[in-house]
């Protein structure tokens, strides 16, 4: 069952009334709706391109949140191959939010660290929504640790609000954990590549996208604070959220052009969610080939470039 966004309201009401139409078609009561029902059809179609090929960043933002958007356990089912999952920090607990282990793409071993949202209540609850605890840090620096040692290419999918703030979090030292993950993804002497493929969320997306390469799916958003946030900040309003999201800059398209961000994969018209086997196969094919081009480099090439490329941030404006 698709799941219409607010700014598909007509496309969802001429969708169900095609439906309605297939419906008496086939109903056995003689009646012929076959013809109408194709024109709604074609009628859908033709829209679903207009709304999406000039979408404002605050619809950027809902589509990058949709809940039926594949999340990390989809691609790690749909394009890797022998996946063994590695949990625990070995400190703490394990954090359910951050997934991790070893796979192969194509012939290449590989280790995938990713945050994972879920896809119902229940997994929503189970994963924390994404949001990462201080463990799940622990569990991606020991997870990089052990590819380091092996000289396994490193490759992150980032899809998170933030990383999470609650009391025991802080306690457990939330800050410091992001800081010691940004900071081991600075030296790291592998390939590493990050893949926004939902939310880029404040520090807790930073932590997993201080790569080599940042690769951002043509709907999702990278910022450093959600559009609510900002407008609840400055304005006093989250009902500025609009506002926000055109200020903060945070779509794929402009980030780009301000060389936060190395590449743009594009999406399905209508979203990755309409398709996702087509938005997670163009995802496989991007990450083979920079990681066929990365590890031509020496180690002490990728952690310079890797380092060169963050320092420069900020360096080209946005007028």
């Amino acid at each position: 069952m698709q799941n219409y966004l607010e700014f598909e309201k007509g496309l969802a009401e001429i969708d169900g009334k095609a439906q309605e139409l297939r419906a008496l078609d086939s109903s056995g009561k003689g009646i012929n709706a076959n013809s109408e029902a194709a024109a709604l059809e074609k009628k859908s179609k033709q829209l679903l391109k207009d709304l999406y090929e000039d979408l404002s960043p605050w619809r950027k933002c809902q589509v990058a949140r949709h809940a039926l958007r594949p999340h990390t356990v989809d691609y790690i089912e749909e394009l890797f191959t022998e996946f063994t999952i590695l949990a625990g920090d070995r400190n703490f607990s394990d954090d359910k939010a951050v997934v991790g282990g070893l796979a192969r793409l194509n012939d290449r071993t590989v280790m995938i660290i990713g945050h994972e949202k879920g896809h119902d209540t229940n997994s929503r609850l189970f994963r924390n929504f994404g949001m990462a605890r201080p463990e799940g840090y622990r569990k991606a620096i020991r997870l990089m640790d052990m590819a380091n040692r092996f000289k396994i290419p490193i490759i992150t999918l980032v899809d998170t609000p933030g990383a999470f703030p609650g009391k025991g979090a802080e306690e457990r030292g939330q800050a410091e954990a992001i800081a010691r993950t940004t900071e081991k993804c600075l030296n790291v002497n592998v390939p590493l590549v990050s893949v926004i493929i939902g939310e880029g969320g404040s520090g807790g997306a930073v932590a997993f996208a201080t790569a080599n390469k940042v690769i951002m799916l043509e709907h999702s958003i990278y910022s450093v604070i959600s559009p609510e946030g900002c407008a609840s900040i400055l304005w006093k309003d989250p009902e500025k959220m609009r506002e926000a999201a055109e200020a903060l800059k945070l779509t794929a398209q402009n980030l780009l052009d301000l060389k936060v961000i190395d590449r743009i994969v594009s999406e399905p018209i209508g979203g990755a969610h309409r398709n996702k086997k087509e938005t997670i196969n163009a995802v496989g094919g991007v990450l083979d080939n920079i990681l066929s081009d990365l590890e031509k480099l020496s180690p002490k090439q990728l952690i310079k470039d890797r380092r060169e490329k963050f320092l420069l941030v900020g360096s080209t404006g946005i007028f």
